[in-house]
């Protein structure tokens, strides 16, 4: 088969077009493929890696911060049920336990942990001795009997506010027992 000499330089003159195209294409290809060199460069830390080396370390890395976020977990609630074990509420009530007594120096002072247990201390000041006791709470009651100062001490510790001051001339008198 013999082909004309025309058809011959028409397809030699398309083999030279899309050469010429090719080498444009090409050129461009590796102008683009610099420029993401340099960006992947950027990226990983001043080096040419692999995209899936670097997916494979990231996936380590995750696992192993995984690990440590779940033995942070594990620690917090730990922590978490060692504080509500902890003394978090207290509160003072002050006062004249004796009405020749003046200067509200007798205390009650409820000294709880979050679930109300925990314990209320009385001071009980007098002219020549003071007297003093401490009793047992538990969920905010306790198996001894309790005076007003005491239950307004657990009262006021339990709803986490400070009990009312005594204001002067005011004072709060307790009958001797």
């Amino acid at each position: 088969m013999e082909l004309a000499p025309d058809v011959v330089a028409v397809l030699a003159v398309t083999a030279t077009a899309l050469s010429v195209v090719l080498a444009v294409v090409i050129v461009v290809l590796a102008l683009r493929l610099r420029v993401v060199r340099r960006a992947q460069v950027r990226a990983f830390g001043g080096a040419e890696r692999d995209l899936l080396e670097m997916l494979g370390e990231h996936r380590a890395e995750l696992a192993q911060l995984d690990d440590a976020v779940r033995s942070l977990e594990v620690r917090a609630d730990d922590l978490r049920e060692r504080l509500s074990r902890d003394l978090s509420r207290f509160a003072v009530v002050r006062y004249d336990a004796f009405e020749d007594m003046g200067g509200a120096l007798s205390f009650s002072a409820a000294l709880l942990d979050e679930h109300g247990d925990g314990v209320v201390l009385s001071a009980i000041n007098g002219r020549s001795e003071t007297r003093s006791y401490a009793k047992g709470v538990t969920g905010g009651q306790s198996a001894h009997s309790l005076s007003a100062e005491e239950t307004e001490a657990i009262e006021a510790a339990m709803t986490s506010r400070a009990a009312a001051p005594v204001a002067q001339g005011r004072r709060r008198r307790r009958s001797a027992s």
